[in-house]
């Protein structure tokens, strides 16, 4: 399928907008969610407010070069990339600390809080869909998006297992598989940009 984002709305005034209510959003879901995730010691609710923070990076970013040259916009999404991948390893972090320091996540939080955020990621997600074969810095969006929707049904599955075994290691793994999928988010953006990059040049 093209990438030459000839289907997609490219006008500035419009990108504009709906990058600015995807930052509104995620950067509000991001301080939520973290807050919930330390209450509720969860690893799983943690990594994907981290996620959230991730993407509110990205939305900033793309909002910056809208208007700009191809270029600049292929340095926002490897930016977006790097971002993203800081972020994962530090999921990892968070993930070995806990299981060997221990944590004993409240599975009702979890998932409560999970279904709020994916909410707010569907909704972005819809609101992006436009884009998803368009111009690199907001294909970035689509992706990282996507990936948020895949988290919070990991996180939800995580509750429902901590309630179901009363362990953590549930919350642990999906914690880490959390951090994989953002690390793959930022390789796969990392890697188009690059691409980008040798077209414009």
């Amino acid at each position: 399928m093209s990438n030459c984002g000839c289907h997609e709305d490219i006008d500035p005034k419009n990108q504009r907008n709906l990058l600015i209510v995807l930052l509104v959003i995620n950067g509000v879901m991001f301080l939520f969610e973290f807050a919930f995730g330390l209450y509720a010691e969860s690893t799983g609710l943690i990594a994907d407010s981290l996620d959230m923070l991730a993407d509110a990076m990205v939305y900033g970013s793309a909002l910056f070069v809208i208007g700009k040259t191809a270029i600049a916009k292929a340095n926002s999404a490897m930016l977006s990339g790097v971002f993203q991948m800081l972020l994962g390893f530090g999921v990892i972090i968070e993930v070995v600390r806990r299981f060997i320091f221990g944590s004993e996540p409240i599975s009702a939080v979890m998932i409560v809080i999970s279904l709020i955020a994916l909410t707010a990621n569907i909704v972005c997600l819809v609101l992006l869909n436009k884009h998803k074969q368009g111009e690199i810095h907001m294909r970035a969006t689509w992706i990282f998006s996507k990936n948020d929707v895949i988290a919070n049904l990991g996180v939800i599955t995580a509750g429902l297992l901590v309630a179901y075994f009363d362990s953590a290691i549930p919350d642990l793994i999906i914690g880490a598989i959390i951090s994989a999928v953002v690390l793959y988010g930022s390789y796969q953006i990392f890697s188009e940009a690059i691409e980008a990059r040798r077209h414009v040049n």
